[in-house]
């Protein structure tokens, strides 16, 4: 298989360059400075198993590729908010042997948050969900730095909206052999909505910093602790901690391994470098939509998804805004 990673950035980079570690065909998809960057200089992997510079082939869109071939597997990295135009785009590219990549190749989710999925279902008959536990960061245009050791990630895989199948198994062996661990489950979205749980951090950190005290761990609790109900409402299953620590065990560590200060997630990573949007629609806000649909309030995520979309919005920093700022506001609407 040829895997086409749309979306090469911190998470997708690290996907592509273990994949092309361990072997595999890979395409790096990308725009703007970071097409640049991955054409003229390659992809700068850095790892705590060394430092390498791939040189792969690399797109700006489904055009520059022509005929996509039938063994191609598309990986969805970009930010949820940019799904819709990616699937747009990538969705009517022909294939060869006729028909397009919707109605024919697979196309796997690598992304937080639940919606994509949904998203690719109205276009896309061959949809796959992934939970990513990579803890991955772009450095700068065509650097991508991931922490994780002695694994690099844990990408749990499986058919949305349940089930797996071969192309799932055979995905996963790839995977496998480039560092990563792959289960293939049949209820991916368990996997996923636990991630959507832990990823109401995700606000706190980008507004406030990186959660190091006390009351920056609160203000996330009491975010989960909303989100919970309204699964609970919701009747929809997700995996326990407990759960999640068996799987993860010792397998992999978070800690940057070259002596730099920790960095945020992908919210917080998106504001440090300016991008304009951030995925709390999709976090923050998927809480608040799944709450409104339920009849349960969710007074702490409306405000986070409501104080980072402003923090993008107007380009301010990463941690800018004090963590006792952020829980007044919290607090006021509370």
């Amino acid at each position: 298989m040829r895997y086409l990673i749309i979306g090469a950035g911190a998470v997708g980079g690290a996907i592509g360059a273990r994949l092309a570690e361990a072997g595999q065909d890979v395409v790096l998809v990308a725009r703007g400075a970071q097409y640049e960057a991955l054409r003229e200089r390659g992809l700068r992997f850095e790892a705590p198993d060394g430092v390498r510079v791939h040189q792969l082939p690399v797109a700006d869109g489904p055009g520059a590729l022509g005929t996509l071939r039938a063994d191609d597997v598309l990986v969805l990295c970009v930010k949820t908010q940019d799904s819709a135009a990616a699937l747009a785009a990538w969705g009517a590219a022909p294939v060869e042997g006729g028909g397009t990549a919707a109605a024919r190749l697979p196309l796997v989710c690598a992304q937080n948050g639940v919606e994509s999925e949904r998203l690719a279902l109205r276009t896309f008959q061959r949809v796959y969900a992934m939970c990513v536990w990579l803890p991955a960061t772009f450095v700068e245009p065509g650097v991508v730095r991931a922490a994780g050791a002695p694994l690099t990630g844990i990408l749990h895989l499986g058919r949305y909206p349940a089930g797996s199948d071969d192309t799932a198994r055979a995905i996963a062996a790839d995977l496998e052999r480039g560092r990563f661990a792959a289960p293939v489950v049949d209820d991916v979205l368990r996997w996923k909505y636990a991630k959507l749980l832990a990823n109401l951090a995700n606000a706190v950190e980008a507004v406030s910093g990186v959660l190091t005290d006390e009351d920056g761990i609160a203000l996330f609790r009491r975010a989960r602790a909303e989100g919970e109900a309204v699964l609970a409402a919701a009747g929809i299953a997700y995996t326990g901690r407990d759960e999640e620590k068996k799987v993860r065990a010792d397998r992999i560590t978070f800690e940057p391994f070259d002596g730099s200060p920790r960095g945020g997630g992908s919210t917080w990573q998106s504001l440090d470098r300016g991008a304009g949007s951030v995925e709390v629609d999709y976090l923050n806000g998927e809480i608040g939509l799944l709450g409104r649909l339920h009849g349960v309030p969710t007074p702490v995520n409306d405000v986070l998804q409501e104080r980072a979309n402003e923090a993008a919005r107007l380009r301010r920093p990463a941690g800018a805004t004090p963590i006792a700022e952020l829980v007044a506001a919290v607090d006021a609407r509370a």
